[in-house]
């Protein structure tokens, strides 16, 4: 029996953090929706171009939500899980990324909330834009975010694709597949198995209560 036919539904919002046509995390990002197809998911590919959208609390007082925050907020409500491919600025997240998830806090319920995420990076340096998902990890775990713990960063990414859009390095690729596998199998068995949701929250010390909900 293959992967796919064996799981349980999954859907996951798939995107890169970058607004530049020809961006190497755009590249990575559809790889890994492609990995979820082939795993049995369902991937809903998104642009940040989709949420891009300066947060400004005016605004929201004024005239509500923009289109941008309203649409990642729907489409993060509608997946169970979301992986995000994000390049790194001077050591930390893009802009346009934090502002999205600055808007996307303002909602009530609010979206990121036990919301499992996987992160992943690609870049031209030997870092491959790891440093940036570390500051990332921050304000998405301050929100719930429950992020699987490997991430996955692409170095010296300009060199590192093939002629079919592929990871060239046979090990870089069957690893990258296995994290998205092994990320596929916890967000599965936490929709479909409520005892490993209880064993998450006890392992974070947490005790499943209303009020101890971590949505600011």
């Amino acid at each position: 029996m293959t992967a796919a036919a064996a799981r349980e539904p999954v859907r996951f919002l798939v995107f890169s953090a970058s607004l530049r046509s020809g961006s190497l995390n755009t590249r990575l990002a559809l790889l890994a929706a492609a990995v979820i197809g082939a795993n049995g998911g369902e991937a809903d590919v998104g642009s940040m171009r989709d949420f891009d959208a300066s947060y400004d609390a005016d605004l929201q007082d004024s005239e509500g939500f923009p289109a941008g925050a309203d649409r990642f907020r729907a489409r993060l409500a509608a997946c169970d899980g979301f992986v995000v491919c994000a390049p790194e600025y001077n050591a930390a997240m893009p802009g346009a990324l934090k502002n999205a998830i600055d808007w996307v806090s303002r909602y009530r319920p609010q979206p990121l909330n036990e919301r499992h995420g996987l992160l992943m990076s690609a870049s031209p340096s030997m870092a491959g834009g790891n440093r940036g998902l570390w500051s990332l990890r921050v304000p998405f775990e301050h929100l719930g975010a429950r992020l699987y713990p490997d991430m996955f960063s692409l170095a010296q990414a300009h060199l590192a694709f093939d002629g079919h859009g592929q990871i060239a390095d046979p090990r870089l690729r069957d690893r990258f597949e296995a994290n998205i596998a092994n990320f596929m199998d916890l967000v599965e068995a936490s929709k479909h198995y409520p005892c490993v949701k209880r064993a998450w929250v006890e392992y974070l010390g947490e005790h499943p209560q209303p009020e101890l909900d971590r949505v600011e």
